[in-house]
């Protein structure tokens, strides 16, 4: 059954209490849609979207992907899973089933009602690179037994469901590999990079840096990030990605740490401990893809992006 008898698109999404769900809610509803956040709150927080509840076009719904969902929407955009180390590898088996079963019971959804669905994927299916830049044809250099195994082949798998649900069932699909993302309402004690280096220099504590610090990682506000996913949402039936959206300057983490401790005017050393299992070396996507299909480009540099989230964090203190 059509459903064009309201002038609205509702919208879908899961995980949409979480960092980017909450703000990617923030964007459908400025563009005038009505929006169905779903979320089980794992690492979601009903704080990111308390600013929505008086929204009459905003509904929270707290349910776990991995089960089955009956609603009637006419997009939807697939963000539900924990996506930094300390949370994925809280629970592994979870994190994989989030990825896989979450993916087969969206894309089921999807095909039902018969409405574009977006993966929000992630570079981790690169691995630990062996190509630099990454560009969307490279296959990945992954540790499918490592202890980041749980988060990487699960995104990797659901790319896989997604794709042959659109080659079997003609599901119309999105795919977009999402690179490090930064920005207000991430989670104090998430474990990421920027999240670490702020908290650890705004009380003035020593900067924790992994190996010697020269690995390399492209930051991308969340805002650009954001753009990015709905400007996917909207091309045509031709495009299905996958399709990098990150922002392709590339910093060491040294640097990073660098600019947070002269950002903040705090007085933390940087100090060094052993490299993780697995950990990139380098990250940097290659947008060229985005920027021919999307016409999308982030446009927010590290310094303005740091400062926002800077602020941010300052309430946590």
């Amino acid at each position: 059954m059509a459903r064009d008898y309201n002038m609205r698109k509702r919208v879908m999404v899961t995980g949409g209490a979480g960092f980017l769900g909450s703000h990617l809610c923030d964007r459908l509803l400025e563009a005038g849609h009505d929006v169905l956040c779903v979320d089980n709150l794992f690492t979601g927080t009903k704080d990111n979207i308390a600013h929505l509840h008086g929204n009459p076009h905003f509904e929270f719904m707290r349910h776990d992907v991995t089960f089955p969902l009956f609603v009637e929407v006419d997009e939807i955009y697939n963000l539900a899973c924990p996506a930094s180390p300390i949370h994925y590898q809280h629970d592994p088996v979870q994190t994989t089933k989030t990825s896989v079963h979450g993916a087969i019971n969206m894309l089921g959804l999807a095909k039902r009602l018969g409405c574009k669905i977006l993966q929000a994927s992630t570079s981790e299916v690169y691995g630990d690179p062996a190509v630099h830049p990454q560009s969307e044809d490279y296959w990945g250099h992954v540790n499918p037994i490592g202890i980041r195994s749980c988060y990487d082949e699960g995104k990797r798998c659901a790319e896989t469901l997604f794709f042959d649900y659109h080659r079997q069932n003609k599901v119309p699909i999105k795919v977009a590999r999402i690179f490090n993302t930064y920005g207000p309402r991430m989670h104090p004690a998430d474990g990421r990079v920027v999240s670490n280096f702020i908290m650890q220099a705004l009380r003035n504590e020593p900067i924790t840096i992994y190996g010697d610090g020269s690995q390399t990682r492209s930051f991308c506000y969340v805002d650009d990030l954001v753009r990015g996913l709905h400007s996917l949402m909207e091309t045509g039936p031709d495009v299905t990605g996958p399709i990098n959206i990150g922002n392709p300057n590339e910093f060491t983490v040294r640097e990073l740490a660098e600019k947070v401790i002269a950002l903040t005017g705090s007085s933390s050393e940087i100090i060094q401990e052993p490299l993780p299992q697995d950990d990139p070396k380098q990250r940097q996507p290659n947008i060229l893809k985005a920027k021919n299909e999307l016409g999308w480009e982030p446009t927010i540099e590290l310094e303005q992006g740091l400062g926002q989230t800077i602020d941010y964090f300052r309430r946590f203190i």
